[in-house]
């Protein structure tokens, strides 16, 4: 990983209200090959994106992890600005998606924590979960959390499916169906995921309802 460690004191200095962004990656050993070039590369362009937006840049926190044989914190939640680079991702093992996404909804409710302690305002924050298969472990517990926080408007909750990946499971870890990428679009994906950052972070209002981007054709239900 290549990026800048936030600083102790950002939400002092960086008082802007903030959208915490957590992406969960399955890098099983079945995203091999070209899948995991594409999820690479798409990433770096959604981090561009993102650290290009004069809004988002300093409201958008980014947080990455792994599930590809174990879980792996890739990135802490990190505003783009601090951001400098990304780390090529490889593809090995199961997938311990339920693991890694209890960790992602306890780092969603720490840094949320945070902002309240600072006094610092916040967007509703955002789970991205991207999969090619279903997961190798215990995952109920995290889709039941993971349901719940969605329900109650407490996240955004967004599974997408790879592939042959099971949507039915994938779903149940939000409020709403599980969206299946088409073919490998991870370019797309990602670039509708920072237009959506970016219309957040402009919002007038942390509470406000925000019209997303059309989907464009990356995904299916």
């Amino acid at each position: 990983m290549s990026a800048i460690t936030p600083y102790k004191n950002d939400l002092i200095e960086n008082p802007s209200p903030r959208c915490p962004c957590m992406v969960v990656l399955d890098t099983s050993g079945s995203m091999s090959g070209e899948p995991i070039a594409q999820l690479n590369a798409g990433l770096a362009q959604f981090l561009q994106a993102v650290r290009e937006d004069e809004v988002a840049a300093y409201s958008v926190e980014v947080g990455v992890i792994t599930a590809g044989n174990r879980v792996r914190e890739q990135l802490p939640f990190t505003t783009a600005t601090h951001i400098e680079g990304f780390a090529t991702l490889e593809a090995n093992g199961t997938t311990p998606l339920g693991e890694a996404i209890n960790l992602a909804l306890d780092r969603l409710e720490a840094r949320k924590a945070e902002y309240r302690k600072a006094g610092v305002a916040y967007y509703q924050p955002w789970l991205v979960i991207i999969s090619d298969g279903e997961p190798t472990d215990e995952w109920q517990e995290a889709a039941r959390r993971a349901q719940e926080f969605s329900l109650q408007r407490k996240l955004v909750s967004l599974p997408v499916g790879v592939s042959s990946a099971n949507l039915s499971v994938l779903g149940q870890f939000s409020s709403r169906p599980a969206l299946r990428l088409q073919g490998l679009r991870f370019a797309e994906f990602f670039q509708w995921l920072s237009a959506s950052m970016s219309r957040v972070s402009a919002s007038a209002s942390t509470s406000a309802s925000v019209q997303l981007p059309a989907m464009d054709g990356w995904a299916s239900i």
